[in-house]
């Protein structure tokens, strides 16, 4: 049931990244800052290792990324919520419903947008790996 990938350098960033919200929202707004600039090494980290902004796990990063950005804005601070609980779903439990969005992007899909899609996006159980190999797997089936 739970998916602990501590083997994995991109879940150790997920955990650190997750730890500073939660400390943003318990204790000091310090916290918000911290995730967003471990957010934002991530992003490059992973930036320069798959070799561009088309790459998806840089895709997802730069989102979510965004996302803070957005939720640091003050009247959207209530916001924060969204990526802590998401974050401690992806780390937890492998479900990244930030990766499922993304991958619903034009660009990151062959199939036309449908309520199966969505369903099968959505509801699908967490994959190991990319979700994007996964649902590859799926259509390949």
């Amino acid at each position: 049931m739970f998916y602990l990938e501590t083997k994995d350098v991109g879940w150790w960033y997920w955990v650190v990244i997750v730890l500073f919200l939660t400390y943003g929202m318990a204790a000091d707004p310090l916290g918000y800052r911290l995730a967003i600039g471990m957010t934002t090494i991530s992003a490059i980290h992973y930036w320069l290792w798959k070799g561009g902004v088309s790459a998806f796990p840089v895709q997802v990063r730069l989102c979510y990324l965004a996302l803070l950005l957005l939720c640091w804005l003050e009247p959207m601070r209530w916001l924060y919520w969204v990526p802590l609980v998401g974050g401690w779903a992806a780390i937890l439990f492998g479900y990244c419903a930030m990766a499922r969005i993304v991958s619903l992007f034009p660009w990151n899909r062959s199939e036309s947008l449908s309520i199966s899609l969505l369903a099968t996006t959505f509801l699908s159980r967490p994959v190991r790996g990319s979700v994007m190999q996964g649902f590859a797997e799926r259509a390949g089936r």
